[in-house]
């Protein structure tokens, strides 16, 4: 669900992920027309990199 956020609405993804300055941000960049692929690509790389992040925090864990 995360991920068909990031492509569509990629500025709600940070938000989703904690990430909120970084939501704003993107939303400036989604603005404008030729910034939205930017922004969804950056939407998805970060949440790719939040699961990676939330994985290795749960293998420490064990």
């Amino acid at each position: 669900m995360r991920l068909l956020i990031a492509i569509l609405l990629p500025w709600l993804g940070f938000f989703t992920i904690g990430r909120p300055l970084a939501g704003i941000i993107c939303l400036i960049l989604q603005v404008t027309v030729i910034g939205w692929i930017p922004a969804a690509i950056w939407s998805v790389y970060a949440l790719s990199q939040y699961n990676t992040d939330k994985k290795i925090a749960a293998m420490r864990n064990e």
